[in-house]
């Protein structure tokens, strides 16, 4: 028996609790997992409050991401005491994820941690912040430089958007933040914001092309946030897409991309081939401030999932939050 968030459907809707769960339950696969550490992602909260589709079969136990040690093994490729990694692939969604002490996973879905990282740093980086790193190495693959101009970076103070701050600033970026909650600057600046701005300058209908502001852009916000983002963009400048805090519309139309050569580049960080997510975490084990993880992660235990996926969802958490599944 283990302890784990297990999700269903009951008379008045979904419930969520954490509780006793078998062995024998755990769904097929070729690696079990002793899982350390899991996190709570907007997906995660989503899903454990039932304020979105993002469950596809009942009973499921959440969570998208997960960090851990191979307790068993089918896979040449992996042996007991293996640290590893495991962002998106359905787990949480379709498969059992990682809000819980045990998971039973598809050895190709692994990857063996970095060794530069722990398994709480890993975790405090998340699938946020591996989203994040592919949104940069998309900017990279585009030519864009840090002699190229200024980045603005969407939903700052979120999981992406903190981990993009922290490794652009790093690589040398000038980072614009763009946040709902600009009351918190000194947090965006200390993770190494050039500027602040308000997201309410980007939340209305705006003209289809607008001053030209930045170089580049990760954005994790969608709707009239993206849209006017890409609008303020540069001349042959590269927008990334990767998240929907906000919507999943487009309300815009094409006279960025025809009259300036604006490039929107779509991150999928679920069923990203697992070449690039090696490359996403070698160079977070790189390119990331590593002591910047204590101001973006905050840890809490299985029990407090609930009341922080609620306040996830009404913009009330800052950064990321580290659940550690042992802690209950």
């Amino acid at each position: 028996m283990f302890k784990g968030v297990l999700v269903d459907k009951g008379d008045g809707g979904l419930v969520a609790e954490v509780r006793d769960l078998n062995e024998s339950d755990l769904p097929d696969g070729d690696v079990t997992v002793a899982i350390h550490y899991s996190g709570i992602n907007y997906k995660d909260a989503l899903a454990v409050t039932g304020a979105g589709k993002i469950i596809r079969s009942f009973p499921m136990v959440p969570g998208i991401d997960l960090v851990g040690v191979v307790e068993s093994s089918d896979n040449v490729r992996f042996e007991p005491g293996d640290k590893v990694i495991l962002n998106g692939w359905g787990i949480g969604e379709s498969h059992w994820g990682g809000l819980a002490q045990k998971a039973r996973v598809k050895s190709e879905w692994l990857v063996p941690l970095p060794d530069q990282l722990s398994l709480e740093e890993a975790i405090a980086i998340g699938t946020a912040g591996y989203t994040a790193m592919l949104s940069v190495l998309a900017l990279e693959r585009q030519g864009v430089t840090p002699e190229s101009g200024d980045i603005a970076v969407t939903g700052a103070n979120g999981g992406v958007g903190s981990v993009a701050t922290a490794v652009l600033s790093k690589l040398g970026y000038s980072v614009t933040a763009v946040t709902g909650r600009p009351e918190e600057w000194e947090y965006l600046q200390d993770l190494g914001a050039a500027e602040v701005v308000d997201r309410n300058d980007f939340a209305g209908a705006g003209k289809p092309l607008q001053r030209e502001r930045w170089a580049g852009a990760i954005d994790a916000a969608g709707g009239h946030t993206l849209v006017n983002i890409v609008a303020t963009t540069k001349y042959r400048g590269v927008v990334t897409a990767c998240g929907l805090a906000d919507s999943m519309d487009f309300p815009g139309n094409m006279a960025p991309f025809i009259l300036r050569g604006v490039t929107l580049v779509g991150i999928d960080s679920v069923m990203c081939p697992r070449e690039d997510r090696l490359e996403a975490w070698e160079r977070l084990a790189r390119d990331l401030d590593l002591e910047k993880l204590g101001t973006i992660a905050k840890t809490i235990s299985l029990n407090d999932v609930l009341s922080a996926s609620s306040d996830l969802l009404n913009g009330k958490i800052q950064g990321r939050v580290v659940v550690d599944v042992n802690d209950v």
